[in-house]
């Protein structure tokens, strides 16, 4: 299994969790969506839904409301589905299987191709209001954004060769950077799950990069900073203040100096480039 593998948790994660949030904030009757995979468009993750009809349906591109957002890339609905002249009626059967009249389907759009579609449904006929529909817009956007960064951490690591064990090989500054650069924004990343599974494969990932670096495994007699510690302290490493570090960890400025004092104090450091020095030397940073 390559790094990249071990990095990115699943999309269907995330997908779940913002169709999660749909449904809960916006009162509609039925919420679902699914990844659009080799071109195709796979229903997979569905809220409010009676039956299992349209699970598993595969939607190809232009058919129906979510192949034509696939397609156009654009918000996809219909006031009544049964009566709707504006799309193709390949998936009536299950459509009407679970009752559905109301539907709007937006694509989550990442550099230019639909990646997923989330709907909102109701089972009355009848335009959906702009609330829910903007509702629905922010989380695609949202979703996007999240799979934006995964894409790019994913393309980092695969520009990073794997340096044979039995021929090591000192990065140079430039390379250095870079590979610090990538560990705090992996920590970063980290810091904004929910998923407890996924961030702890995310900080065994930039474990791996002090590795690569060619940071020794911490030993038992190592300071035990926590998690959050080392968030900060990656950050601090890039030059960040409290205030950038506290931005991209989603915390409160003096959080972040509450962490950065406790760090500090257990690598009975007295500055926070002291700090950094000697996390480096512990093999605890890259």
């Amino acid at each position: 299994m390559v790094a990249a593998d071990l990095l990115r948790p699943r999309d269907a994660d995330a997908l779940r969790a913002e169709l999660r949030q749909v449904a809960t904030m916006s009162g509609m009757s039925v919420v679902f969506g699914g990844e659009v995979r080799d071109g195709v468009l796979v229903l997979s993750e569905f809220f409010g839904t009676r039956t299992v009809a349209m699970r598993g349906l595969i939607v190809s591109p232009t058919s129906g409301v979510g192949g034509a957002a696939v397609a156009s890339r654009r918000p996809t609905s219909v006031a009544d589905y049964r009566a709707a002249l504006t799309i193709t009626h390949d998936y009536d059967a299950p459509v009407s299987t679970e009752g559905l009249r109301a539907v709007v389907g937006v694509p989550v759009v990442v550099d230019g191709s639909s990646r997923a579609v989330l709907y909102v449904a109701s089972r009355e006929a009848g335009p959906i209001g702009g609330r829910v529909a903007e509702l629905v817009l922010r989380s695609s956007r949202r979703l996007a954004e999240e799979l934006m960064v995964r894409d790019e951490v994913d393309r980092r690591l695969r520009l990073r060769s794997v340096v044979p064990p039995a021929t090591p090989v000192a990065p140079d500054s430039v390379v250095a950077e870079q590979l610090r650069d990538l560990h705090a924004e992996v920590r970063g990343i980290a810091q904004t799950l929910t998923d407890g599974e996924a961030r702890r494969r995310l900080r065994a990932v930039s474990e791996s990069l002090v590795r690569l670096m060619g940071g020794a495994d911490a030993a038992e007699t190592a300071p035990a900073l926590s998690p959050r510690e080392l968030d900060v302290l990656s950050y601090v490493a890039l030059g960040c203040t409290n205030i950038e570090a506290a931005q991209r960890l989603s915390l409160r400025p003096e959080t972040v100096k509450s962490y950065l004092r406790s760090a500090m104090t257990k690598l009975e450091a007295h500055t926070r480039h002291e700090a950094v020095s000697r996390a480096r030397r512990w093999g605890l940073l890259p």
